[in-house]
């Protein structure tokens, strides 16, 4: 085991001092009161141990939601050179779970909760939820499934699945190149085939939004964002497709880091070189669920697109739904960094671009994309974006609050009381109240506490903050 020490770097700051076998520093990101929550469980150590692995770059980060995961914490980020390695565990099990931010031509304070109930309950009988949900479009589905992996959205927006202008308005254009899906399972291309277009369950939601507040009215104004408008976000990833793949390759990167000599500090952490069949093999199947989640949500948009339709009586309403942005949580990529190629893992951790950044689509080349940060459910959720001195994170933030107690303890300890008075004004759509217990707010950290970390040292800038009216979340 690796003795971690932090030591004070600077305002919301540590510097994780190099031990062992440690081959790099690592930095974390936090305030006073959240510095204590990350000492409480083992992702300091988990960081450290990402820190030891072959070809690592240094620093390796840790977002002010950081927590334990399975071998990169939650809230990691690793970066390895051409010679280094590739890690399933670092990129986690729901491969490309992020979020899209969605506009709409309404005023929240001009829409009762009688007509919420109704949106989401529309929203909810196009969209399935919960764990092991299949499409209920599954001869769609099935036909377009190997055209989604190869090239993500793009074939569902060509048949009509959505409007041309969402395709440069998501991370990679909603294509990761370097798919082979002759490197993906049967077992998998089996549960792929049939939940694109499903919502899946745990963190998972989709959000009936207002924007409560404008910080950046210039930035706010390009993204399309309105004081008082209806938004709508849309958490999930690439459903039992991808956490198939991440379990598929957790084996078979275990056996190779023992062929190619390398020694792991954690089984979470198994990994192969980059360059190695192994390693090309996972990061092919990997893009495979990268493209596939890019177009689950796309598919989403679309449904939910035709329940405002329904619920509104009139066409063009669907058209007045536009897509703000679509971002990555868990992913590997290749990008350059400070003049290198570098495969960035980011695990519970977004891509935050600056302002002028070629990375960034050419309708924000000049704002930096938004970084959408979703709140735990019944809180607030932020757009901001990213800055130049986000370059020491490789350019990555936080992805939301991060939680503080697990799903067991969440349900042991949380009282309907409790619950209730969280969720006070928001609707939601499961009717008992010990299905979301796991999701409760009381089961994260603060969002308020957790954005500003990043935006009081000038990572971040705050654009916006969205506060929650309805919620639709999937059974476990």
């Amino acid at each position: 085991m690796i003795n971690v020490e932090l030591i004070k770097d600077g305002e919301n700051r540590y510097r994780l001092k190099r031990y062992g076998k440690m081959a790099v520093d690592g930095i974390v990101y936090a305030d006073d009161e959240l510095l204590p929550l990350i000492m409480t469980d083992k992702s300091l150590q988990q960081l450290a141990n990402a820190a030891s692995l072959p070809g690592v770059r240094g620093p390796v980060c840790g977002m002010p939601d950081m927590h334990e995961g399975f071998g990169l914490p939650i809230g990691g980020v690793m970066a390895c050179t051409a010679d280094g390695v590739i890690s399933a565990g670092a990129v986690g099990m729901d491969i490309n779970c992020g979020v899209r931010l969605l506009a709409t031509g309404l005023l929240a304070g001009e829409l009762d909760p009688p007509f919420l109930r109704r949106l989401i309950d529309r929203i909810e009988e196009y969209v399935p939820t919960g764990v092991g949900r299949n499409s209920r479009n599954r001869e769609i589905t099935r036909e377009i499934f190997e055209e989604v992996v190869h090239i993500g959205p793009i074939g569902l927006v060509e048949r009509g699945f959505g409007l041309p202008d969402d395709l440069n308005k998501i991370e990679e254009g909603g294509c990761l190149p370097g798919v082979d899906l002759g490197a993906v399972s049967s077992k998998a291309y089996k549960r792929g085939a049939v939940q694109l277009g499903t919502l899946g369950g745990g963190n998972h939601f989709i959000e009936l939004q207002v924007v409560s507040g404008v910080y950046d009215r210039a930035a706010a104004n390009i993204f399309g964002i309105n004081p008082g408008m209806l938004t709508v976000m849309i958490h999930t990833g690439s459903r039992g497709f991808g956490h198939q793949i991440c379990s598929d390759y957790s084996k078979t990167l275990l056996a190779a880091a023992g062929k190619h000599g390398i020694e792991i500090p954690d089984r979470g952490l198994a990994c192969a070189p980059a360059d190695s069949q192994e390693g090309k093999d996972y990061y092919a199947a990997m893009a495979c669920a990268v493209n596939y989640a890019f177009a689950n949500r796309q598919l989403i948009t679309h449904e939910t697109r035709r329940a405002f339709k329904d619920v509104l009586g009139g066409g063009k309403y669907a058209s007045e739904i536009d897509l703000i942005y679509d971002v990555a949580h868990n992913i590997a990529k290749w990008e350059e960094h400070a003049g290198q190629r570098l495969l960035v893992h980011r695990k519970g951790a977004i891509r935050a671009l600056p302002p002028g950044h070629k990375g960034n689509p050419a309708v924000y080349r000049h704002t930096g994309h938004p970084v959408l940060i979703p709140g735990s459910m019944g809180t607030a959720s932020y757009v901001l974006t990213g800055t130049e001195k986000a370059a020491e994170s490789f350019f990555s933030v936080n992805h939301g609050a991060g939680r503080i107690m697990s799903r067991t303890a969440a349900v042991k300890e949380i009282s309907k009381e409790q619950f209730e008075r969280s969720m006070s004004g928001v609707l939601y759509n499961i009717r008992n109240y010990k299905e979301l217990l796991d999701e409760a707010p009381g089961a994260y950290k603060d969002i308020d506490r957790v954005v500003e970390t990043l935006a009081a040292i000038g990572m971040t800038r705050k654009v916006a903050r969205l506060v929650p009216l309805a919620v639709i979340k999937g059974k476990d």
